[in-house]
């Protein structure tokens, strides 16, 4: 399998003099095509940290990050947004739908910033998570778990090689948490994304084909 995302030596410290902490710790990691990677630990263990940073969402203080064969660390900010949009999806707890739009109308404006015309491939998504019948819904409409599906659908929508979710089950109940875990093993699996889940609840781990642990910002694999 090709792997996707390399993570070498990464560190990350935030303040200076007696007020510095290191939140990452020398973290080597990779993720390949068709993988579905958990990562536990609790709060305040470095997990978002690590997410933010894989996602080139802030710059880690030491390391590189390799996206396929390109670094992402020697970008400059506009070519790393742009590398982000193309080849990454984030799924958060929040499922960070625009309120005022229906289900479709969100893929609809997400065309428009895009200046792509893929009607057909959101009503493929959106089928192919059994939520087309939600497709004239607003958000509000749609129970936690039919919005997480969406926002599922929508990170998929611009085909990233690497999809991110940051606690994606935090404010759903068991059933439909594992639901969206499995739909998260489902994807990687037969649509070949590389997926990172980071989770506080260590029940959501059970489909991973890799699970690490963070732990006072080092990451280790749980045997």
């Amino acid at each position: 399998m090709t792997t996707v995302l390399s993570m070498q030596g990464i560190t990350k410290r935030f303040g200076t003099g007696h007020t510095e902490i290191t939140a990452l710790k020398g973290i080597d990691f990779e993720v390949k095509a068709g993988e579905f990677i958990s990562i536990i630990g609790p709060s305040g263990s470095g997990k978002s940290t690590f997410l933010t940073i894989a996602g080139g969402l802030q710059n880690p203080t030491t390391g590189t990050i390799m996206i396929g064969q390109h670094s992402f660390t020697d970008l400059t900010g506009k070519q790393r947004a742009k590398a982000r949009f193309e080849e990454i999806g984030f799924i958060l707890q929040s499922s960070n739908l625009v309120p005022f739009l229906t289900v479709q109308e969100q893929f609809v404006f997400v065309d428009t910033l895009n200046k792509s015309h893929e009607e057909n491939k959101a009503a493929d998504l959106l089928r192919s998570l059994d939520i087309w019948a939600l497709k004239d819904k607003f958000p509000k409409e749609l129970s936690g778990g039919e919005r997480q599906r969406v926002a599922i659908a929508r990170a998929l929508f611009n085909d990233p090689a690497i999809i991110l979710a940051d606690e994606p089950t935090a404010s759903l109940d068991s059933d439909h948490a594992f639901e969206v875990v499995q739909l998260l093993a489902k994807e990687a699996h037969e649509k070949q994304k590389a997926i990172i889940m980071v989770t506080h609840d260590p029940r959501m781990t059970q489909w991973s084909d890799r699970i690490y642990r963070m732990k006072d910002g080092l990451l280790q694999i749980e045997a």
